[in-house]
């Protein structure tokens, strides 16, 4: 003989927490699914970036230039940290997302670094990428600036990277003997250029 399938049957309470279940199911699947979409086609591009820009990020590291010493340990020649300011006009922001007005950073500049207001604007109406705004910048202007920033909620768009300045304590003296660097803090006469490659691996000399 055939045995005979058991048939459950769900009675109507069983029946309607079923369908809430089913319901529920379906609106948390389709929010998923929403939010998945959301992410990947109107906020990939902007979270792409953003992930970027977090993990990755180019800096330029000038080395510290060696100190030169004469022979009762008197300072020569030394050099000293500074930073050098960097700026994108097209996405210096405020924490709202809107761009800075040139004119408010031509003025911000200028005060600060005791730039020439004119040719500040200029630079900034006419340049599209990051480019050198101040060099060698020494570090009572570096918090100026960075409180003007903190300040007015400038969130983007300046860069302030490490850099380093030669000084000579005694000024003039023995200048001929001592010489002086480049741009590129290479020597090019004295002792800072018989002696470069050694104080560029910041070796202390003593004479």
């Amino acid at each position: 003989m055939k045995r005979k399938k058991r048939v459950v049957k769900i009675d109507a309470s069983g029946q309607k927490k079923l369908f809430v279940c089913l319901t529920i199911s379906l609106i948390i699947l389709f929010l998923l699914v929403f939010r998945i979409g959301f992410l990947q086609f109107v906020e990939g591009a902007s979270l792409k970036e953003t992930a970027v820009k977090e993990q990755l990020s180019s800096k330029t590291i000038t080395p510290t230039r060696g100190t030169i010493f004469d022979s009762t340990g008197k300072a020569l020649a030394i050099s000293a940290r500074v930073d050098t300011v960097s700026i994108n006009p097209s996405k210096v922001k405020y924490s709202d997302d809107t761009e800075v007005n040139k004119e408010i950073l031509a003025h911000a500049f200028s005060d600060i670094f005791k730039l020439d207001y004119s040719e500040t604007l200029e630079k900034l109406n006419t340049k599209t990428s990051t480019f050198v705004i101040a060099e060698k910048v020494e570090n009572d202007k570096i918090t100026a600036l960075q409180n003007w920033m903190e300040n007015n909620k400038i969130t983007s768009g300046i860069e302030i990277n490490e850099d380093t300045k030669r000084y000579y304590p005694y000024s003039n003296l023995a200048s001929n003997l001592i010489g002086f660097i480049g741009a590129e803090d290479s020597g090019l006469a004295g002792l800072e250029s018989t002696l470069n490659d050694t104080l560029s691996r910041n070796t202390t000399e003593k004479f």
